[in-house]
C-alpha cells in the first residue's frame, strides 16, 4: 500500500496522483488523541488522564507562527546565533459540529491548543496514515474494490477502483505506466523531516550542506517544505523557500514548496476500528481515542473555557489563553488569511497616536508662525 503523505517522489516518473494531507483533525483520530493527550494539566501527576471526552472531538487545523529565539546552544565560530520556533494553533471541536468549509470549525464546545509544529505534524502525518491504512482495508474486504480480487487484471481493475474513488494511495504503482517498474524511484520520508531539520541528501545517498524542513507561510494558514542552509533551518537557500536551489540539486520540483502538508478538513480523534477484527477497535482500548490525539493533547499549551461552558470538561485549563491571544488567528472567507499577534495591533495603534500627535503639533506651531509675523508687522507700522 501507497501512503503518499508519507512518501514523497523525488525522481523518476510520476506515480499516482497526491492527495493533499487534511487539516482538521478529530480528536478521536490519532493525531487528534496525540495532541489532546500532551494538553489536559493533571491536578494528580499520578493519576489516569481520562480521555474519553476526546473521541468525540475533532482536531481542526487553526494556522501557524513563526518567532525569533536566541541560540545559545551554537559553537563560537557559528555565525546562526538565531533560530526560528515555529509554532501550530489548533481547534478541538464536537464532531458532530466541525464544519471543514468554516476555518474557525465550529463556535461552541471547543478547546484552542498551541504545540510545536514538529510534534504536531510528527502527529498528524501518524493520524493519515492510519486512516489510509483503515480506509484501503475497509475499501479492499467491503467495498466495490472487493471485486478485482477474482478479476484476470487484478492489478489493473484495484488502480481504476481506487482511483475511481479517490483513494489513490492505496496503490503502489500505475499499471497503465510502461517505465514505472524499470526507473528507480526515489521517495521523501516526511514523517522524518516531521521530526526536525533534517541534513539533505543528494540521490538519497550523497550529503550535500543543504537542510529540508517545515516552515509557515507568510499568512500562517499552510505549512510547506523548505531547503535551508543552517541546521535550525532559519535561512533559506535562496528567495524561493530552496525550491530553486533544490530544482538544480535533484532536477525535480521540491515536494510541498507550493501546496500545504496540513488540509483543511476535520479529523475525527476517534480510534478506526479494526477491519479484521468483527469491528472491534485497532488498540482494544477503553477511550476510544487515537494514539496520536491523546499525545498532541498532553504536550500542548491550552485554553478550555469553551469546554466548561459546554460541560464537556469539570476541571478545564487556561493557562494558554494569554499567549495565545499573542498569535491571534485572522479568518476570512472560510480560510485562515494570515496570524496577527496583539502586539502588531499595539504597535500599530502607538504609531497612528504619534502621526495624528505630529500633524497636529506641525499645525499648532504654523498658527504660533503665523501670530508672530502679524505682531511683527503691526509693531513696524
Amino acid at each position: 500500500m501507497k501512503l503518499v503523505h508519507l512518501a514523497v517522489p523525488f525522481i523518476g516518473v510520476a506515480s499516482t496522483a497526491e492527495v493533499a494531507p487534511t487539516a482538521s483533525i478529530s480528536a478521536s483520530s490519532s493525531m487528534g488523541q496525540q495532541i489532546l493527550s500532551r494538553a489536559r494539566k493533571l491536578e494528580d501527576d499520578n493519576a489516569e488522564i481520562d480521555y474519553t471526552w476526546v473521541a468525540n472531538m475533532s482536531l481542526k487545523y487553526q494556522g501557524c507562527y513563526h518567532t525569533q529565539v536566541w541560540n545559545g546552544n551554537v559553537d563560537a565560530s557559528d555565525d546562526v546565533r538565531v533560530s526560528t520556533q515555529r509554532l501550530v494553533r489548533f481547534r478541538l471541536c464536537p464532531s458532530d459540529s466541525c464544519s471543514m468549509t468554516n476555518a474557525a470549525g465550529c463556535g461552541a464546545g471547543y478547546g484552542d491548543y498551541v504545540i510545536g509544529m514538529e510534534t504536531y505534524l510528527e502527529a498528524y502525518l501518524e493520524a493519515v496514515q492510519q486512516d489510509h491504512e483503515y480506509n484501503c482495508e475497509y475499501e479492499k474486504n467491503y467495498g466495490k474494490c472487493a471485486a478485482c480480487e477474482d478479476a484476470d487484471n487484478k492489478e489493473y481493475c484495484e488502480y481504476d477502483c481506487y482511483v475511481g474513488k479517490g483513494m489513490e494511495y492505496c496503490v503502489d504503482r500505475n499499471p497503465y505506466d510502461e517505465d514505472n517498474g524499470n526507473q528507480q524511484q526515489q521517495e521523501m520520508d516526511l514523517g522524518k523531516i516531521a521530526e526536525g531539520c533534517q541534513q539533505f541528501k543528494v540521490n538519497n545517498n550523497q550529503q550535500s550542506a543543504y537542510y529540508l524542513g517545515a516552515y509557515c507561510s507568510a499568512n500562517g494558514g499552510s505549512i510547506h517544505l523548505g531547503l535551508f542552509t543552517d541546521d535550525t533551518c532559519s535561512a533559506f537557500a535562496d528567495e524561493s523557500g530552496g525550491a530553486n536551489t533544490y530544482l538544480s540539486l535533484v532536477g525535480s520540483a521540491l515536494p510541498y514548496s507550493d501546496t500545504t502538508l496540513i488540509g483543511t478538513e476535520c479529523m475525527s480523534c476517534k480510534e478506526p476500528k479494526d477491519v479484521n477484527q468483527n469491528g472491534q477497535n485497532d488498540q482494544y482500548d477503553a477511550d476510544e481515542v487515537k494514539e496520536s490525539c491523546e499525545t498532541l493533547y498532553a504536550a500542548a499549551g491550552k485554553c478550555e473555557s469553551a469546554l466548561a461552558t459546554a460541560g464537556t470538561v469539570t476541571n478545564p485549563n487556561n493557562n494558554a489563553c494569554n499567549f495565545m491571544q499573542g498569535i491571534k488567528i485572522v479568518r476570512k472567507n472560510g480560510s485562515i488569511v494570515r496570524g496577527a499577534g496583539t502586539q502588531n495591533a499595539v504597535a500599530t495603534t502607538f504609531i497612528g497616536l504619534f502621526a495624528c500627535s505630529f500633524v497636529l503639533a506641525g499645525g499648532y506651531v504654523y498658527y504660533l508662525r503665523l501670530k508672530l509675523d502679524r505682531a511683527r508687522i503691526n509693531l513696524s507700522e
